[in-house]
């Protein structure tokens, strides 16, 4: 497991680099979405998006787990299909190369004529990390990753990510928008059971560095194996009335109107589903309700695993209020 765990946080790393690099190159972004449509859809936007950073960060973590770990291969899965339309309309598939130079020039079919900046990804996407993580290096706890599989949500809160908004003031320290709440998410769960076990968060974003005013990022992980529970974080104070809880600005009036009485007024909202259980995990919010068919195992797969490892959970919302209604006392499904 540490092992992986390490090779999990090592992904989100150069993942987070890959994503910083795209941002960094704003003319050139604004030609890399693509609509999604069909099956790709989320059917809560009208409209979304996927970037090449999205594909190629995906291909780059599939890549380099699959690579490390072989019994891995075909239990790697993602938000994201590996195809991507370039602007002549021809679709590429997009996967990382035995050499950089192989990939420069795969990427360099998308990102035509634009040939250094897919040198550069491509070079990102090659690149060796070194965490210097003594507390990673600490972790000793053994999992055959044959009796795991992976979910990966390239840049979760893709909407924000493409925005690029950095003037958004958080509000409890919570963000109701902008470009620190597109994450990278890498959750590990037991192949038999479903359950996660081990989940990575990285925060491309977090800050600008004061000096040279590049963006530096901050990760995040979670181990809840049998009875093991390790996590790089502190679990946050217990909850104190009225409960914080954040929402999507998509949730109803119902919803709203539910919960705010509850809570005194202290409803705060934010984008993405990954960066709403971060706030959760670091205790910004005590709980974050969700009501709508909008977010999937990939989105959830990191967070539950840390959120496991400090004691917490999720809880299925319509099962709950069904039990509730018949008058079930006992632990919620």
């Amino acid at each position: 497991m540490a092992g992986l765990l390490k090779a999990l946080v090592s992904a989100s790393e150069k993942a987070a680099d890959i994503a910083r690099l795209c941002r960094h190159e704003e003319p050139l972004f604004q030609l890399l979405v693509a609509e999604k449509t069909g099956a790709d859809k989320n059917r809560r936007f009208l409209q979304d998006f996927k970037t090449l950073a999205d594909v190629l960060i995906q291909e780059v973590i599939k890549h380099d787990l699959g690579t490390e770990f072989p019994e891995l291969q075909g239990h790697i899965g993602g938000e994201e299909s590996n195809e991507f339309t370039n602007a002549q309309g021809e679709t590429v598939a997009v996967r990382v190369c035995g050499t950089v130079g192989e990939t420069a020039a795969l990427l360099g079919s998308v990102l035509a004529p634009e040939q250094a900046a897919a040198e550069l990804l491509a070079a990102a996407a090659h690149r060796d990390v070194v965490l210097g993580d003594t507390v990673l290096d600490g972790v000793a706890l053994s999992i055959p990753p044959g009796d795991l599989a992976i979910w990966i949500d390239p840049i979760d809160s893709t909407n924000e990510y493409i925005g690029g908004r950095e003037d958004v003031a958080p509000v409890d320290g919570i963000s109701p928008a902008g470009l620190c709440s597109a994450l990278v998410l890498i959750g590990a769960y037991d192949r038999r059971s479903g359950c996660p076990v081990l989940g990575v968060i990285n925060e491309p974003f977090f800050c600008r560095d004061p000096l040279t005013h590049r963006w530096q990022g901050r990760y995040h992980w979670g181990i809840a194996y049998q009875d093991t529970r390790l996590c790089s974080l502190s679990p946050p104070p217990p909850p104190r009335p009225p409960p914080r809880v954040v929402l999507s600005r998509a949730e109803g009036p119902g919803v709203r109107a539910a919960l705010d009485p509850l809570c005194g007024g202290r409803l705060r909202f934010a984008a993405g589903a990954g960066y709403k259980m971060l706030c959760v995990i670091l205790g910004l919010a005590d709980a974050y309700v969700l009501s709508e068919g909008s977010t999937f195992a990939w989105d959830a797969c990191a967070p539950h695993a840390i959120l496991r490892a400090l004691g917490g959970g999720t809880v299925a919302l319509a099962e709950a209020l069904r039990a509730r209604r018949v008058g079930d006392t006992g632990p919620p499904p």
